[in-house]
């Protein structure tokens, strides 16, 4: 019988099942139609109780993982955790965010509330511009990312900043089952334990860089995980308060793992190299990427999270295009082949208004309208409509029943 020590006393190993059903929740609602959910939805009460009975008695370990290759927009490998597992991820996440928040700087934008790419590019855009003091003075823009990032995270050196951040940050009576929980999900071989799906050709010209079956012995997290894009994040802190508080850098940005300067000398920018260099290398055992280094003066325009900013204006980059268009070739051949079931005029609104979501946001009107009008087949119009001026498409069989339903209490309403 393991003894008990005075840390035992003071904490409990036990969880809160009303976060644990809230972790559920939050983790059902973009999963809900794969098999991993549905098994587990069958009884996720008894499912639920069983996991929280696991992790408070210390048998709760991650499953296995499926492992595959996407292409759009770039060709990655992804992990999809267990079900199970990603509920444990939420519930991890929920605890720490808003301590993470407290942590973070304002200009890192990857996987918090309220920024993402639209704030990104819309911060770097306003950073030109105020260096620049309105495009009147010269200034330049250096962009770096890292190479192969996910896959050579250090795990050790992650786990022991968390650990050390946590007991200095959370004050909870779970404080023990949190740590555990952290170093069980960091230290998961996703890689050893996973069904590929698949066929290993897919694996095919993507760099072993990139790949998690060759990170670094203690290396690597998992690209498909919350947690793996949380404590990536977490990771880089140490370089966004580094360019902060040491370098005294005013207008910085970072998205994970692409990051941009902006100022007046391009010098300065020159010499920030070498000592960003051995700085990642020597406390976080990262190499900027030799081949992704720009340097340009603010009017040559910078590509950063899919747009490229130029004075003035902001533009949707050729890869975002190109795959824009690859969508309507696919959403075409759906529908021109039989008749779209509702999961295919499910998985056209997802493609269709993930793309106009995006470009929306950005000097794209005459783009969307070309794609749209010239470019998607015209048999999808006896199923959608376009609303908003070419920013959404909405099932038709959808605004009828509204209609319907419109009418129908207005008629009530009437009669009484």
């Amino acid at each position: 019988m393991k003894q008990l020590t005075l840390f035992d006393s003071i904490y409990k190993r036990e969880v809160d099942i009303e976060e644990l059903f809230y972790a559920y929740f939050s983790c059902r609602k973009n999963k809900r139609n794969t098999h991993n959910a549905l098994k587990f939805e069958v009884d996720y009460e008894y499912n639920l109780f069983l996991l929280k009975e696991e992790i408070e008695n210390g048998t709760y370990s991650p499953g296995r993982s499926i492992a595959f290759i996407v292409n759009k927009p770039v060709k990655r490998e992804i992990f999809a955790a267990d079900f199970r597992d990603r509920v444990v991820h939420h519930w991890l996440i929920n605890k720490l965010n808003p301590l993470f928040e407290n942590l973070f700087i304002p200009n890192s934008y990857a996987c918090r509330v309220g920024k993402g790419t639209h704030y990104g590019v819309a911060h770097v855009n306003q950073f030109i511009k105020e260096c620049s003091e309105n495009y009147t003075k010269n200034c330049y823009i250096l962009k770096l990312d890292i190479q192969g990032f996910f896959m050579h995270i250090n795990r050790i050196i992650l786990v022991n900043s968390l650990k050390k951040f946590v007991y200095s940050n959370y004050h909870q009576p779970d404080i023990n089952l949190v740590i555990e929980l952290l170093e069980k999900v960091i230290f998961n071989a996703a890689a050893e334990n996973c069904f590929i799906k698949g066929k290993k050709k897919d694996w095919k010209g993507l760099p072993n860089i990139k790949s998690l079956f060759h990170s670094p012995k203690n290396c690597g997290l998992p690209i498909g995980n919350l947690t793996s894009q949380v404590f990536a994040n977490f990771y880089m802190h140490t370089l966004d308060a580094h360019m902060k508080n040491e370098l005294s850098i005013c207008y910085y940005g970072r998205y994970v793992d692409d990051f941009v300067i902006v100022h007046q000398d391009k010098e300065f920018l020159k010499s920030l190299l070498p000592k960003l260099s051995n700085f990642l290398l020597s406390t976080l055992q990262l190499t900027l990427h030799p081949n992704k280094i720009y340097l340009q003066h603010y009017s040559k325009g910078v590509k950063f999270l899919g747009t490229i900013i130029k004075p003035n204006r902001i533009y949707i980059a050729n890869r975002t295009k190109g795959n824009f268009f690859n969508a309507i070739e696919k959403q075409n051949r759906i529908i021109l082949e039989n008749k779209p079931s509702k999961e295919d005029k499910d998985a056209f609104l997802s493609s269709m208004n993930s793309y106009l979501g995006i470009m929306k946001h950005y000097k794209s009107y005459k783009l969307r309208k070309r794609m749209i009008f010239k470019r998607l087949s015209g048999y999808w119009f006896n199923h959608v409509y376009l609303s908003g001026g070419i920013t959404k498409f909405v099932l038709k069989e959808k605004i009828i029943k509204k209609k319907k339903r419109s009418a129908k209490t207005s008629i009530k309403k009437m009669v009484v």
